[in-house]
């Protein structure tokens, strides 16, 4: 079975505009398990625009499932990670000024300064996913590097779903093949929504696990968090 974690980022940035802790990022953390996810995703970025790194460790022991940091690995990220010591680390690409991911990691370019990083979370019992964009060769690097799971970046497929959806599948398929061949698990992420989740889970079922944040939570605010969380579980059924 694919897992659903929810990334509940958007949730601080609404409490965020406004001050104050409404609304709670704990309480809809606990909600989400409640109503079916399997794990829940965060991913602080050091000007704390969403999610702050006190909430990661206020997160850390309510949550029973699966706990996901995923962020640049910069020196105050990893020792976030190291102190809390999530079910998962995602490593990504991004900088500071990005208002949202938008590439993966070139794990051939940077496969020194990954691999030392990989090993380090991995000393602390921690799974390690490396977030990638859909290229085999990057996929195979990563197995190099020594990561547990590679993140598929979604947002090529989801932007070309509704053009053709076979083109914007295939270079996923590619990639996710190549990672079933060399042991690496699979995870995906980015842009994924009810209009094209069902059609990935279908041609890439050995997924283990997909991040969802964006587009879960707008859905929540027309459907309710409850029958949001039930609708993408049936995406995955």
């Amino acid at each position: 079975m694919t897992k659903l974690s929810v990334n509940i980022n958007k949730i601080a940035t609404l409490r965020n505009a406004r001050g104050g802790n409404n609304p709670d990022v704990q309480s809809v953390a606990r909600y989400c398990e409640m109503y079916g996810a399997e794990g829940i995703t965060v991913h602080p970025r050091p000007d704390e625009r969403h999610i702050r790194y006190s909430d990661v460790r206020l997160l850390r022991p309510l949550i029973t499932t699966e706990m996901n940091i995923e962020g640049n690995p910069i020196d105050s990220f990893q020792k976030l990670v190291c102190e809390v010591k999530p079910t998962q680390v995602t490593l990504v690409p991004d900088g500071n000024d990005q208002i949202t991911s938008n590439h993966g990691w070139d794990t051939r370019t940077n496969e020194c300064l990954l691999t030392d990083i990989v090993g380090r979370f991995r000393e602390e019992g921690i799974r390690v996913s490396i977030f990638i964009d859909a290229d085999p060769v990057m996929v195979e690097y990563a197995k190099r590097c020594g990561a547990d799971r590679v993140e598929l970046y979604t947002e090529p497929y989801a932007s070309g779903y509704a053009t053709d959806r076979e083109k914007a599948i295939a270079p996923f398929v590619a990639a996710a093949e190549e990672a079933r061949s060399l042991g690496l698990g699979l995870n995906a992420g980015h842009d994924l929504s009810l209009e094209n989740l069902h059609f990935f889970h279908k041609r890439i079922p050995w997924t283990d696990e997909v991040s969802i944040g964006h587009a879960l939570i707008c859905d929540a605010l027309f459907m309710g968090l409850k029958e949001t969380i039930r609708q993408y579980l049936q995406a995955l059924s």
